[in-house]
């Protein structure tokens, strides 16, 4: 067992765990700490540390949840992660840096993509939108590539809670992921021509590429994400995923996957898209640190919105570029317009500026968090074993797998004849076909009682 040799902190603004986190999994990245090494205990390590169980164990937890270590039964815990020589260049991340009358219906709309509108800070945003008008920039079209105080807002940003080491020059603003991913499918149309997505995935990301004739090859996604062992027979150099929480059915991939991920793109010399949906809203353990920030030879391109911690309607995402796609993106930007707008880019920089984003941000995991546990708590107490739940631990959507005879189709209409609208899944697979139907729950703007109430109604309308 090796004993960690841990220097903690006490005054620094980390918190002890996260301090004992960093710590072990620079470590295991390094090699200094090898697959199968024993760990202290808990117990011992508070010790050792002089820090409360507590604070040993959260970092543990993080350190399992994200696959570094494993945890066996009366014997302890043991490195997991198998870290090869090719990643030893690895940097660590820094510290600082939705046949009766509707009418007659009270609607209630399991919607995906909603936010808790009530929650929205209307009136700093509202203040800070009346200083920044005033500014003469605000009245032409913006810079083409964003507004330069929120993209340096962003690296900041990026760089503190996802650990992605990047530059505002590297940064693009965008209306939407979506823009995004069709201005990326331009730059990479000449030198790629197939794409492999997670089956079952994000429809649209493989649609928009479709339309710019790369070849689709979906890869099946299984119980720690995609399958890399299929990826590696696909004749594709590029790879689109969202590997933090999976769309649609949340799953984490951990390190072990994520390092065979980046050692294939270096490999293939191809890039890994990463669409980090969802990652501010983890709610069982940290937020996991981005495929990015364990990318050492530029081979990830990270897309990024604040639609679901902010308002949709704000039209605000952004795309980071690896320095060989920054250069093609500079030779295209002469003809292109910026489609978000300037006030919002400007009025958002500010809110992060002025120290407004994170109060805002733990607020809306808070409350966002306890909709979820309602919501899986309801799952379980009406519909026992009839559903599966997948997902759950993070985002503002799960989904469930009825186990019905009853189709997708069905199992929709049933609910909207009774005021309830739920989403399909089936526009999400490709090639594979559930045993089941699965159905979409979304929960940004529906109220407590409304979770309750709608669920129950589910029960009764599908079992």
């Amino acid at each position: 067992m090796n004993e960690l040799i841990i220097n903690i902190n006490r005054e620094s603004n980390t918190p002890m765990y996260q301090q004992v986190y960093q710590y072990i999994r620079t470590q295991i990245l390094s090699g200094k700490l090898e697959r199968n090494t024993k760990l202290p205990s808990i117990r011992q390590l508070a010790l050792q540390l002089k820090v409360s169980r507590n604070t040993t164990q959260v970092a543990y937890e993080q350190l399992q949840s994200e696959g570094y270590i494993r945890s066996e039964n009366k014997k302890g815990f043991f490195v997991d992660a198998t870290i090869s020589d090719e990643m030893l260049t690895y940097e660590p991340i820094r510290e600082h840096q939705h046949e009766k009358n509707q009418n007659d219906i009270k609607i209630i709309d399991f919607k995906i993509g909603t936010v808790d509108q009530e929650n929205f800070p209307l009136k700093k945003w509202r203040m800070i939108t009346n200083k920044i008008i005033n500014d003469s920039s605000m009245f032409s079209y913006g810079e083409k590539q964003g507004d330069i105080q929120l993209r340096k807002e962003l690296a900041d940003y990026l760089f503190q809670s996802r650990g992605v080491n990047t530059s505002a020059e590297q940064i693009i603003i965008g209306s939407s992921t979506q823009h995004l991913l069709f201005l990326l499918s331009l730059l990479l149309k000449q030198d790629y021509h197939y794409l492999a997505v997670e089956d079952p995935g994000y429809n649209v990301a493989r649609e928009l590429f479709a339309l710019q004739s790369f070849i689709i090859d979906p890869i099946p996604v299984k119980e720690q994400g995609i399958q890399v062992e299929r990826l590696l027979k696909s004749p594709s150099r590029l790879l689109y995923i969202t590997p933090t929480h999976h769309f649609p059915y949340g799953v984490t991939i951990p390190v072990n996957e994520r390092l065979k991920l980046i050692q294939w793109a270096k490999r293939v010399n191809g890039y890994i898209i990463e669409d980090d949906y969802d990652s501010e809203f983890r709610y069982i353990h940290q937020p996991i640190p981005s495929l990015h920030s364990l990318n050492s030879n530029d081979r990830v391109v990270y897309l990024g919105t604040f639609s679901k911690a902010l308002l949709p309607s704000i039209r605000v995402s952004y795309m980071v570029l690896p320095r060989s796609l920054e250069i093609e993106y500079k030779k295209i930007l002469p003809l292109l317009e910026q489609t978000s707008s300037a006030i919002h880019q400007r009025t958002l920089a500010t809110f992060m500026n002025e120290g407004y984003w994170y109060p805002h941000l733990r607020k809306m995991k808070a409350l966002y968090k306890r909709k979820m546990n309602l919501l899986h708590k309801e799952l379980l107490k009406h519909f026992k074993n009839y559903v599966e739940i997948k997902g759950g631990s993070s985002g503002i959507s799960l989904i469930i797998e009825v186990k019905t005879k009853m189709s997708e189709k069905m199992l929709i209409e049933r609910a909207f004849e009774h005021g309830i609208i739920v989403y399909p899944c089936s526009k999400y697979f490709s090639e594979y076909v559930p045993q089941y139907p699965h159905i979409q729950l979304g929960l940004g703007n529906l109220c407590e009682e409304k979770i309750i109430k709608g669920v129950s109604q589910l029960a009764k309308i599908w079992l």
